[in-house]
């Protein structure tokens, strides 16, 4: 059984067997799935079920998952996985910037999408334990505020996802000092000895767009550092 056994999960996907196929799978590990199939009934869903992970497909009837991740976001912050039949950079990078966590390509292993739940599902727990950490505030002009999660830089406001926030605040947890990949999908997302996948590279590429690509240092092959002083 999944540690997050129990949690709600709303499945969107427009394809029938697949729907289904995702469905059986996530109930056979213990969740309470809901099931929709275009972009209106997602949001319909989500308003009436109040689930606690939503899993997108990015190619829906009626509107797109990227406008359901927005429509379901302004409403209330919840954990989402994307599902995209393209590993293109310019598409996930459309999806994290209105609030999607994660994402799978398409065709995906159940048992690979079964652990990105479960990690996302451990995440929001992890997202209360960064927030306790102190305010960070020496970081040149960037200025990230931990209780409020607000982040400024040159005294302008920056508005960050829910992930771009705690991945911001874990590299401000020790400035300069390189995390590698492992390290940031272990603290930020809760999942320990995640390898092979691009969504920290991702995260951090738009993090970059917001706060200044200079302030976020690659280490090619390790990981990344944020810099104090850039």
């Amino acid at each position: 059984m999944s540690v997050s056994a129990g949690a709600k999960i709303l499945v969107v996907e427009d394809e029938p067997v697949i729907n289904q196929a995702v469905t059986d799978r996530l109930r056979g590990q213990g969740y309470e799935v809901v099931q929709a199939w275009d972009g209106p009934g997602a949001v319909q869903q989500f308003t009436a079920t109040a689930p606690d992970l939503v899993l997108l497909d990015v190619m829906l009837p009626g509107f797109d998952g990227h406008e359901v991740c927005r429509r379901i976001q302004a409403a209330r912050p919840v954990p989402v996985l994307m599902l995209t039949a393209r590993d293109d950079e310019a598409d996930i990078l459309v999806g994290l910037g209105v609030g999607a966590d994660d994402y799978l390509t398409k065709p995906f292993r159940m048992r690979e999408l079964v652990a990105r739940v479960g990690a996302l599902l451990r995440r929001v727990d992890r997202a209360a334990e960064l927030a306790a950490r102190p305010t960070t505030a020496d970081l040149g002009d960037l200025r990230v505020d931990a209780a409020a999660r607000r982040v400024w830089v040159a005294a302008t406001e920056v508005h960050l996802t829910p992930t771009e926030f705690d991945l911001l605040l874990c590299l401000a947890a020790s400035p300069g000092v390189v995390l590698t990949r492992e390290n940031l999908y272990a603290e930020v997302w809760g999942w320990p000895g995640a390898s092979g996948t691009r969504t920290v590279d991702s995260h951090v590429k738009a993090l970059r767009s917001k706060i200044g690509a200079d302030r976020v240092r690659t280490v090619h092959g390790v990981g990344y550092a944020l810099e104090p002083g850039a």
